[in-house]
């Protein structure tokens, strides 16, 4: 089975940027389609961007368009979030999803799930 686990989470300024990773177990991880969720505290889980299998279909949430870069090294089995311009709103969990299906933009969608890396915003 595929585990994910997030790193690069931490405290930031606003207008201050982050690169998060997830590493994906080795297997194939080529063939899911990865995305990363956030969840801020008293929120519902929400899509933030997603990726296709290839690479070549990107996804972002309004919210995020412009600010954060959704990329993927299958070589590594990693996916990334380059997030830049943060905003205090960007306060959350986030975490690291795969399917072995279709994109999709709500968590149930998902099969695996990484344990989440918290990223704090000041402003």
């Amino acid at each position: 089975q595929v585990q994910l686990v997030e790193s690069g989470g931490g405290l930031v300024q606003a207008g201050g940027s982050l690169r998060l990773s997830c590493a994906a177990s080795k297997g194939t991880f080529s063939t899911y389609a990865m995305a990363w969720f956030r969840q801020a505290p008293g929120m519902e889980r929400e899509f933030v961007a997603g990726i296709s299998w290839s690479g070549g279909i990107t996804y972002y949430a309004d919210s995020v368009k412009g600010r954060f870069t959704i990329s993927r090294d299958n070589a590594k089995n990693t996916v990334y979030l380059q997030m830049n311009s943060l905003k205090r709103e960007d306060t959350a969990v986030y975490y690291c999803a795969a399917t072995s299906g279709s994109y999709s933009g709500s968590p149930l969608g998902y099969d695996y799930w990484g344990q989440g890396t918290r990223v704090t915003v000041s402003s």
